[in-house]
């Protein structure tokens, strides 16, 4: 080794940035789950609050994840729950208890619920100055439509979403939960920023997010093309409204490969390297994007002929040789099996009252520090007793709210 070009030392690994944060959270469905299981994910300690009656209703969704609900496992794990009839003034107690040692408090019971119970978040702040406490809604807590029930599909609608999915004949639902996704996300966001702000305050404070504010932020491209240009951007399934060639083209094996010709430099590399006619690089009817839209039927038709010769390993690997981009279109289970997933060891096995089940690493990945905290899926009512037991509660009196059906 040369003197004075010793290594480095190497820094010991970092935190989770979220360790010593206690989230509790009284939700259900997907909104609320989703965001704080991200908070678990990054190393918060995230307690459940769940009704004694069947808990979470996503727990009842279906049984396709080992006899568990996909969206309860997708949303939920790394959490602690705790069952609790909070119509009974001392399962309320019980919650204000774990609040008053908490970070965070998260809700998204319907509107009104949560502040007859005085778990909304401006009492919460107003009682506990440190605290961040979110309300999530499907419409906000002021306006005409404050109190209209919010589900996924019914936000997607009032927030044009399905207006410009589909087909020119067919308006569709996106196939997950995007309103619920969008408040889960900025909900997330919105309680790091808190924290931040506390970090420098010393004062928490609420948080609102609604899933019809978050999803309409999200259509920014197609809102902000209707207001300033006059019309909304057409349905084109999987083609692109304004570039051309964009589309999926079915292969010879029954696959279907998507590409997208950016630029006129791409599609002249079309032309040349997988048409195998290069005039059409100059013909004015396909050298500019907007003569190959004008043009969409013929464009589609000289791709589709020769791209369907070809099965769609082949033709991925034809484009990528040209330099198009393009893509595989691939089905759910094929997602499950995805090449770049495997290769980057992106699967994980978390555990479950039915055993271990497959989990994909969250997207944030913080090198340098610990792998994400992938906790295991808990059983309904599974850390009752540790819980009430941590906020001082003796047997006896745990054993009597179970003899009245407070607890679970």
């Amino acid at each position: 080794m040369i003197p004075g070009m010793e290594p480095l030392p190497v820094p010991p690994p970092q935190p989770l940035p979220l360790e010593g944060i206690t989230v509790v959270a009284v939700e259900q469905a997907v909104a609320a789950p989703f965001a704080t299981r991200q908070l678990a994910d990054l190393g918060a300690r995230v307690i459940k609050v769940e009704r004694i009656d069947g808990g979470d209703f996503a727990r009842g969704y279906d049984t396709a994840a080992g006899g568990l609900a996909s969206h309860f496992v997708w949303c939920n794990r790394g959490k602690e729950s705790i069952a609790l009839d909070l119509k009974d003034p001392r399962g309320l107690d019980v919650v204000r208890q774990l609040v008053a040692g908490a970070d965070v408090f998260v809700q998204n019971l319907a509107h009104g619920a949560a502040a007859r119970l005085g778990l909304d978040a401006a009492t919460l702040c107003a009682a506990h100055p440190r605290l961040v406490a979110v309300d999530i809604s499907g419409y906000g807590a002021s306006g005409p439509y404050a109190d209209k029930r919010a589900y996924d599909m019914l936000v997607q609608c009032e927030a044009g979403l399905v207006s410009v999915t589909g087909t020119p004949e067919q308006p569709v639902k996106a196939g997950i939960p995007a309103a619920d996704i969008a408040a889960a996300m900025y909900a997330f966001s919105g309680v790091l920023a808190a924290l931040v702000r506390r970090g420098v305050s010393g004062r928490g404070g609420p948080v609102e997010v609604s899933m019809l504010d978050a999803l309409a932020e999200w259509m920014g491209h197609p809102l902000h093309h209707a207001m300033h240009g006059g019309t909304p951007p057409a349905r084109t399934g999987l083609a692109h409204a304004v570039i051309a060639p964009y589309d999926a083209y079915p292969t010879a094996d029954g696959g279907q490969v998507l590409l997208s010709v950016q630029n006129d430099r791409e599609w002249r590399r079309l032309a040349e390297q997988v048409i195998k006619r290069p005039e059409l690089g100059s013909d004015p009817d396909f050298a500019t994007n907007a003569a190959r839209v004008a043009n969409r039927e013929r464009t589609d038709a000289l791709v589709g002929a020769a791209l369907g010769g070809f099965g769609a390993d082949e033709a991925v690997g034809l484009l990528e040789r040209a330099g198009v981009a393009c893509a595989r279109l691939r089905d759910v289970q094929q997602l499950a099996e995805h090449p770049q997933l495997a290769a980057r060891g992106r699967w994980r096995e978390v555990g479950s009252p039915v055993g271990p089940l497959r989990a994909l690493l969250p997207p944030i990945t913080l090198p340098g520090g610990g792998e994400a905290r992938m906790g295991d899926v808990p059983a309904l009512g599974e850390h009752t007793l540790a819980l009430l037991r941590a906020v001082g509660m003796a047997d006896v009196e745990i054993a009597a709210l179970r003899r009245d059906g407070v607890v679970a």
